[in-house]
């Protein structure tokens, strides 16, 4: 379906109205309708590994390990582009950087593909954002008009901003408000105010974006940060020594964020059992990076380490599965949005570029990844893991398009391209082959196998696997400044584009 039939029958949907009105319980409770709900909720800087369910040793997340125990969970769910606003535009149009063009934070996400919320009201939804958006570039604080706010409707949102204690955000109008309180918790009852206006008038998609855990990590409300001490931190054994004292007083803090967003989940999921919704919503937590917290002795993101690029993935909806489940085919944030949409039953726009993993959640098999390359079929990726059986499958494409901001080449930031498999993670730079790691054997990704002689077939095989993905993408992989010249982008020195505080 192509971008003017989208627009021409969007105007289906119902728009939000700018003061809730009252709703009973008992109309909130009736017969739910065909299409189902989707409420996707993400974070910013929540690593994959940092949760009770997926063994973290130290880290409190109750609500979410409940909602993993009932959820299928993507054990590779990957960021392609592991930065803020590119993986925030591949959420919104299923697209790769390369083609929606934002590789860099602080630009302008174009209205040239078929939206998210754009595709669910030509399908009949209501749409509503709340909290961080990040992809309109016109300073951290401004306004964004209707124009550039991508087909939502409601509206709660503020650019940017990570002072999670004084934070505003704008409405329909051009007049500042501020959240009461930690924005993340206050952005939260917002939503659930939604929620219970929602319930019962029809499919909606609601996105509720948190700033946190992203740094700075010590303005976590109180009673979180009196959960962790950062001498009784447990540490991943590929901290180096000399990070240790640093990274176990950063993860106090960012473990304290972490546990101040699962009350908030607590929250959410409490309302839509007591209005109805649990059975017909689709529910979706996810992240749009990681964090190193001095892993492999490095600070942040951008970087292919998994700390950087593997993001938590749960998708809980009763109609797929009630009890828990895994997934190991890797999905990449170009892949949300055809999923969602395919889940739901609804036409998958042709500027999408991603894939639809509906089936998979289905129990089917996973998707194509699109033709296999030109020098062979795509090859099995090793042994089965061990945490279950997945059909040959090939990666997530992972890349830094430009290095900046805090990873920018006087940091040994680096341009670079390559996949995470269900086992496997391969990296080349401009200069060639870079890093090649098996993370079944190596969970911590601490034995560089590139350029071994003993590991040459499977190096060669992953390179014949990378080379066909930047063909599928159309990535010809040139130096960082080929890209910025080409979309007229202007940095400093650091790699970054300039935005107003």
């Amino acid at each position: 379906m192509d971008r003017r039939r989208f627009l021409k029958t969007a105007g289906r949907a119902a728009a939000a109205a700018a003061a809730w009105p009252a709703l009973s319980r008992a109309a909130a409770t009736a017969p739910a309708l065909a299409r189902p709900n989707v409420v996707l909720v993400f974070a910013d800087q929540w690593r994959a590994q940092a949760a009770g369910y997926a063994g973290d040793p130290n880290v409190r997340t109750p609500a979410l390990d409940r909602l993993a125990a009932r959820s299928v969970r993507f054990t590779t769910a990957v960021s392609n582009c592991p930065v803020c606003a590119p993986y925030r535009a591949s959420l919104l149009t299923g697209r790769y950087p390369l083609t929606h063009g934002v590789f860099l934070n602080d630009v302008c996400l174009s209205a040239d593909a078929v939206s998210l919320a754009q595709a669910f009201k030509g399908a009949g939804y209501r749409t509503a954002y709340v909290g961080k958006w990040h992809l309109d570039g016109h300073g951290r604080s401004a306004f964004i008009p209707r124009e550039r706010r991508q087909g939502f409707d409601f509206w709660r949102v503020l650019e940017c901003t990570h002072d999670y204690n004084k934070s505003a955000y704008y409405g329909d109008e051009n007049a500042k408000s501020f959240w009461q309180g930690y924005d993340a918790a206050a952005q939260t009852r917002e939503a659930q105010g939604y929620l219970r206006a929602a319930a019962g008038k029809g499919p909606f998609l609601l996105v509720l974006s948190w700033g946190p855990p992203h740094n700075p990590y010590e303005t976590a409300p109180k009673k979180y940060r009196d959960m962790y001490r950062p001498e009784k931190l447990v540490l991943r054994p590929n901290v180096p020594p000399d990070r240790a004292e640093a990274a176990r007083r950063d993860l106090a803090g960012y473990y304290a964020h972490c546990s101040a967003l699962d009350d908030c989940v607590a929250r959410l999921r409490e309302t839509m059992l007591d209005w109805g919704l649990e059975e017909n919503t689709i529910f979706v937590f996810t992240s749009d990076h990681g964090d190193m917290l001095g892993s492999q002795g490095m600070q942040r993101k951008q970087c292919p380490y998994d700390e950087s690029i593997l993001v938590p993935l749960l998708v809980h909806w009763p109609r797929l599965a009630r009890e828990g489940r895994t997934i190991a085919a890797p999905i990449g944030a170009p892949d949300i949005m055809p999923t969602l949409l395919g889940l739901a039953g609804i036409e998958i726009p042709k500027t999408v570029e991603g894939a639809d993993f509906s089936g998979r959640l289905r129990g089917g098999p996973a998707p194509a990844a699109g033709p296999a390359p030109a020098d062979g079929p795509e090859p099995a990726d090793g042994p089965e893991p061990a945490y279950g059986p997945e059909p040959a499958y090939g990666g997530a494409l992972i890349a830094c398009y430009a290095p900046f901001g805090e990873w920018p080449r006087a940091r040994g930031g680096r341009e670079y391209r390559g996949l995470r498999t269900a086992r496997h993670t391969y990296v080349r730079t401009l200069e060639g082959p870079w890093l090649l790691f098996d993370n079944q054997a190596d969970p911590y990704q601490q034995q560089n196998l590139c350029n071994l002689p003993e590991h040459a077939a499977l190096q060669n095989r992953m390179e014949v696997l990378l080379q066909g993905r930047l063909r599928q993408t159309h990535d010809d992989f040139r130096p960082a400044e080929t890209y910025v010249r080409k979309w007229r982008y202007v940095t400093d020195k650091t790699g970054t584009v300039p935005y107003a505080p």
